[in-house]
């Protein structure tokens, strides 16, 4: 046994959730450590998830970009493609940002140790350093951050060909066919990488739709144009089995309207989504409690069912978003700090960063109605966008789900280019309690994609400029 330490406060994981309650507690004045296993913080997220994958989309689009040109009357040879270099530019920029953070850690004063850690009981965390040390961390406050893992799938095999959400950001090889199961964001943007790297994607979607969940108006586009990007798109599909072969996976598929039910990839990628990592922390030792998924039970200042640990991010349950993550990890170290905390799901964004990008936040459409609460909706097309004209890019939307009777701002849907940005101004409508005319008077830059809240906001009156609804009759009083 190691040394005996001493800390206000631990938090167990290194992503956007951990660093954020580790930054937030230090801010505060409070002892703070921070443990993971990486050499510096960053999680999944900068590591293995978010950074990587979004700089490969980045390249996906420069290809596509080049294609588009052509729209233009500019003609570019086919790229030529250094994987080595491609992949080595990616560590880059995770290499960057991980080590900018292992920098915040020293300005801070947090304790950063590369190590896993486990319950002895609720103030007790066993501390196993990577050279095989032990040491003994007692604590006022734990914050559990140690996030999620890529789901297993079915009928899996034991194959080198068989890839999941992780490794196949390491960009072994480009496959010549590609199967990917799920039509979630995480199989739809890999999917588009490999896609505009040259691989025949085909996707498989067990449900009748991509992105399950979205409202169809936002996929529409979506699928319209990955159509023409992915070799096929097989929805209300399903795999029933899966063989290796010497040249290949050998795939049986079941469906209703399945021309060819077996087929051959060179390698398949599982994006069936993540589970908790709530196993490994010896919960046990504590009063934590976890759901039946795994999920740790937390209130709203994410505080576990024991008094003295805190949950976060993946593990605490969905939405699994890293920025969802950073806001309860802030929310928690507030709390411990003695602040009046609370943490609010009403304005957490989504975004798929495929192209065209598809994001939402607050009340969609299709869960209004599910849940059967009243909702006006109103759509403006970009088709009547300046700005996305210019572009080249007329197929997107942007709507707003507001309250029938005090036009309060309760959703806002966008898909179309750089939809990821844009949502912001919806989250933060929602959040401040906005109406309607509020966007409609806040005046836009024109001519920028921007401009299409303000408008969208505008047809619920019948007033947008660039599209014309001529406005509901008023019944006549008898």
């Amino acid at each position: 046994m190691g040394e005996k330490l001493r800390a206000q406060v631990a938090v167990i994981g290194g992503g956007p959730g951990g660093y954020a309650a580790a930054f937030r507690a230090a801010d505060h004045g409070l002892d703070t450590v921070l443990l993971d296993v990486e050499k510096n913080p960053g999680g999944t997220c900068l590591y293995r998830g978010c950074i990587p994958s979004k700089a490969l989309l980045h390249v996906a689009k420069l290809i596509n970009d080049a294609k588009e040109a052509a729209d233009w009357g500019l003609y570019f040879q086919p790229p030529e493609m250094d994987l080595e270099k491609v992949r080595r530019k990616t560590a880059e920029v995770v290499q960057t940002m991980t080590g900018g953070l292992g920098q915040l850690c020293k300005a801070r004063k947090v304790r950063y140790m590369t190590a896993r850690a486990s319950f002895l009981d609720s103030n007790t965390l066993a501390v196993f350093h990577e050279d095989g040390r032990e040491d003994i961390l007692e604590t006022d406050y734990t914050i559990i951050a140690s996030g999620s893992r890529p789901a297993r799938f079915g009928p899996l095999i034991d194959s080198p060909r068989l890839m999941n959400s992780t490794n196949a950001l390491q960009m072994e090889d480009i496959p010549e066919k590609l199967l990917v199961i799920g039509g979630g964001y995480i199989g739809l943007e890999l999917g588009t990488v490999y896609a505009s790297l040259g691989s025949a994607v085909t996707v498989v979607e067990m449900t009748d739709g991509l992105l399950p969940g979205a409202d169809r108006d936002l996929v529409e586009p979506l699928h319209a144009r990955l159509t023409d990007l992915f070799e096929e798109i097989l929805l209300s599909t399903k795999v029933a089995e899966m063989k290796e072969q010497k040249n290949g996976i050998r795939v049986t598929f079941e469906g209703t309207d399945i021309r060819k039910p077996v087929r051959l990839f060179d390698k398949v990628l599982v994006c069936v989504g993540r589970k908790p990592n709530s196993h490994g922390l010896n919960l046990v030792s504590t009063k934590v409690t976890t759901d039946k998924k795994g999920f740790i039970t937390v209130d709203a200042q994410r505080r576990t069912t024991d008094p003295c640990i805190f949950a976060i991010g993946d593990v605490a349950g969905e939405p699994m978003l890293a920025h969802k993550a950073s806001a309860e990890g802030r929310v928690a170290a507030d709390v411990i700090a003695g602040k009046s905390a609370a943490f609010d799901f009403t304005a957490i964004p989504a975004v798929v960063f495929t192209d065209p990008e598809v994001a939402w936040v607050g009340l969609t459409e299709s869960a209004a109605r599910k849940q059967e609460i009243p909702v006006k909706v109103t759509r403006f097309p970009w088709v009547a966008s300046g700005r996305a004209t210019t572009l080249n890019r007329p197929e997107g939307l942007t709507k707003l789900v507001c309250d029938p009777d005090t036009n309060q701002v309760l959703g806002m849907g966008i898909v179309g280019s750089g939809a990821g940005e844009l949502i912001a101004e919806g989250a933060l409508a929602i959040e401040m309690g906005a109406v309607a005319e509020d966007l409609d008077m806040t005046i836009h830059p024109h001519p920028t994609l921007s401009e299409t809240v303000m408008e969208s906001a505008a047809a619920l009156f019948s007033a947008s400029t660039h599209i014309y609804r001529p406005p509901k009759k008023k019944p006549q009083s008898e």
